[in-house]
């Protein structure tokens, strides 16, 4: 373990991932019961409208917002289709979805309506909430996008509580799908390579990702992704952790990796800007008190957790 600088500012606690925590059991054999869990009295739901989720705001006492409904409350404004997601002890929990357009009327009737992002950012709701969330959103993400049977066209309809779509034409069985991504924190000695693209917010510089290919392992991945975005070789990758992104569907693969090149030669289609920073300067991007207010992505996610694995003193 690499003793930190005493120029690196003091981070406090380690904070929480955002989406890996879930108090459900996905109890993938109840999925067939579903139409009769969906009546049970402690049935509760979370209510989607594609990135949004409708919310019963906090107390102006205080607390946090809370992102289940019962079916009588989400069933003015969403659809029919429930997904069902598990259990938690033994109350069932479903995900529904709403029309986005219906948002001003969801408010009317005295709910929060916001993105996922600023959920989980925002820490508006009990993060044991967040891996639900994460999957209900997902799911429905895999829905809208696989309406129709890939093998012959055909309509294809819901079936397994949500968990499946059978075609009527061919009979094909279509089942949720998770896309890996690999993302990695490259150092080499006491500096770290972070990117920029250009969607991100202004001033934010984040790790390399990209999706992992057929046919390939993660830490293949890492070197190819690396070397197309920056020009830079990868030797040693270790895997250190991972996490669920439903934006839309994927999988966050993190791994240190080891670079054995310096010079940078930028993928101009798929990065703005990429550079090393020394071991002090990321600190400062964590602590988001950086001379030129860059910062690191927020503690929700995956890439803040390996920024930080590298201040910290990991290395692969």
């Amino acid at each position: 373990m690499m003793l930190l600088s005493p120029l690196c500012p003091d981070l406090g606690a380690w904070p929480p991932m955002g989406y890996v925590e879930s108090r459900l059991d996905r109890s993938a054999l109840r999925r067939a019961d579903a139409a009769t869990l969906r009546a049970d009295r402690d049935a509760r739901v979370y209510a989607f409208g594609g990135e949004l989720v409708a919310l019963r705001p906090a107390p102006q006492t205080g607390g946090m917002d809370d992102p289940l409904l019962t079916f009588a409350e989400a069933a003015p404004w969403c659809g029919e289709d429930a997904i069902f997601l598990g259990l938690e002890g033994a109350a069932p929990r479903f995900a529904v979805a709403f029309d986005p357009g219906r948002r001003e009327a969801i408010e009317a009737a005295g709910f929060k309506v916001t993105d996922l992002r600023a959920i989980a950012a925002g820490g508006l709701v009990a993060a044991d909430h967040l891996g639900p969330l994460a999957t209900g959103k997902a799911l429905f993400g895999w829905h809208g996008r696989h309406r129709f049977c890939s093998n012959c066209g055909t309509p294809t309809r819901i079936v397994d509580g949500g968990w499946r779509r059978d075609c009527a034409g061919c009979g094909a069985q279509h089942f949720p799908r998770t896309d890996p991504v690999a993302i990695m924190l490259v150092a080499r000695g006491n500096q770290c390579l972070l990117g920029r693209q250009p969607h991100f917010a202004p001033g934010m510089w984040s790790c390399l990702a990209g999706f992992v290919e057929p046919g390939e392992t993660v830490e293949d991945a890492v070197r190819r992704e690396t070397m197309e975005e920056a020009g830079i070789t990868v030797g040693r990758v270790t895997y250190q952790s991972c996490q669920p992104w439903p934006f839309p569907m994927q999988l966050m693969l993190g791994c240190l990796a080891e670079a054995t090149s310096e010079a940078i030669t930028m993928d101009v289609n798929e990065l703005e800007a990429v550079r090393w920073f020394s071991l002090e300067e990321t600190a400062t991007l964590l602590a988001r008190t950086h001379p030129e207010g860059l910062f690191a992505p927020a503690p929700a996610a995956i890439a803040h957790h390996l920024i930080r694995a590298f201040v910290a003193g990991a290395r692969a």
